[in-house]
């Protein structure tokens, strides 16, 4: 059917894209010990783009019953005069990936109950507090095809967990995600991060604000990071709304900083060899020892900006892949280990915070690089050691200060919102809380 569209397409426009992908998620999640809910998604459909006389159209279906009516969806859209100064690549030789793992398939509902079940007597029985617990696999599978002749396809499958210990009375948590292309037992390692964070600082702490040490986890590293993937983003340098134009090449972070894209790391799940624009995917630096070293682009805005797309032209709308549109976007990205453990770097802080997560991550002047979040918990920190948490207390900066001033970076990295992190220590963060 894929084939029947691409020539009836072809028929009438210059340039023509299919994209077609499936995906299917099974999950479970419990609340306090108790199993909550059990999820199962399942996900497909085909895209279409076109160029005709230098436009770009678009339409999607669900469900492909007649190919003729996709296209006449496609050639109406082009009544939205949207230029098109690309055209869709021709890519052979592309990376084989090891992005599947078979035993996926044999992860079934009982299994993840069971799983999540054992996480969370265990983490009730080791912190007395209210314990959630929720796991989902996944599998998908892409197929890109396009009228130059490429054709591309890849299957994926991840395994996820989120176990959290709650503060009484409050929406705050101690967490810890786990992924893998197949399932994993949460390990001894993994509940004892959680257990020594949550019971070292059950005690609530009255303690004064100012600039002192702050320890943002791996899990919540993203508020920073966020404002760095906008102010790279090939759409803002188009807008010309990011603060870090023309300055390829200047020192923006601290030496031991150091943030890249690798697509191609399939120790990971997700890893890709091509974007959702058949574009090969590579390695690729943005921040290398400090110094910024490149933006990174789709094919929309690379044609806009005359220059070629980086591999970077995701569909990043989650809740139906099949309706979105690609757009610049970082989905591999790595923020570079240091040599410190975590507990080392907690013993580095003679007076601080420990950022564990937020509140109103987005808050604050994103482009600009500005944060004022809350602390969802905080966790202080005096002589080395964590002596209990902070309430209504957040803290506040902008990047390109903060991220100037490290102390120390963890010598591990972890999956989180937005990337795989290590934690980070900065000297000279702006400290509020309700005294």
């Amino acid at each position: 059917m894929i084939e029947k569209l691409m020539e009836i397409a072809r028929k009438y426009c210059d340039e023509v894209e299919i994209y077609e992908v499936d995906y299917t998620a099974d999950g479970v999640s419990f609340e306090n010990g108790i199993l909550k809910e059990i999820d199962s998604t399942i996900q497909s459909g085909i895209s279409l783009r076109i160029i005709k006389e230098g436009k770009l159209g678009f339409a999607y279906t669900k469900n492909l019953i007649d190919p003729e009516d996709l296209v006449k969806n496609a050639l109406d859209s082009l009544k939205g005069e949207v230029e098109a100064k690309f055209s869709f690549p021709y890519s052979k030789d592309i990376i084989n990936l090891n992005t599947y793992d078979p035993e996926i398939e044999n992860l079934n509902n009982s299994k993840l109950v069971e799983e999540c079940k054992r996480i969370s007597e265990i983490l009730s029985e080791a912190t007395k507090t209210q314990v959630n617990v929720s796991a989902v696999k996944n599998i998908v599978n892409i197929r890109l095809m396009n009228s130059t002749g490429t054709n591309l396809s890849t299957k994926i499958s991840k395994y996820q967990c989120f176990a959290s210990a709650m503060y009484p009375g409050s929406y705050s948590a101690v967490y810890k995600v786990i992924v893998d292309k197949k399932f994993r037992e949460f390990s001894k390692e993994d509940f004892n991060y959680i257990i020594n964070l949550f019971n070292s600082s059950k005690k609530e702490v009255k303690t004064k604000g100012g600039k002192i040490k702050t320890l943002f986890l791996s899990n919540s590293l993203y508020v920073l990071i966020w404002r760095f993937i906008y102010a790279t983003n090939g759409k803002y340098i188009y807008q010309k709304t990011s603060p870090l134009i023309n300055k390829i090449g200047e020192k923006i972070f601290d030496s031991s900083i150091t943030i890249y894209d690798d697509p191609l790391n399939d120790n990971f799940p997700d890893a890709r060899s091509f974007d959702d624009e058949g574009v090969p995917c590579r390695y690729f630096p943005l921040v290398e020892n400090g110094v910024l070293k490149n933006f990174y682009y789709d094919l929309y805005y690379a044609g806009k900006m005359n220059v070629n797309s980086t591999g970077h032209g995701y569909k990043t709308w989650e809740r139906d892949i099949v309706r979105a549109t690609p757009s610049p976007s970082l989905e591999h990205l790595f923020v570079k280990p240091g040599d410190k453990s975590l507990e080392d770097l907690i013993k580095l802080m003679d007076r601080g915070i420990i950022v564990a997560d937020v509140l109103g991550a987005h808050s604050g002047n994103i482009p600009n690089g500005d944060f004022s979040v809350g602390l969802s918990p905080g966790l202080y920190v005096e002589n080395g050691e964590i002596v209990g948490h902070v309430k209504d207390a957040m803290v506040a900066g902008n990047i390109y200060e903060v991220m100037k001033n490290v102390i120390g970076i963890e010598n591990q990295v972890y999956p989180a919102y937005m990337g795989t992190f290590p934690s980070i220590l900065f000297e000279n963060v702006s400290f509020a809380v309700k005294e």
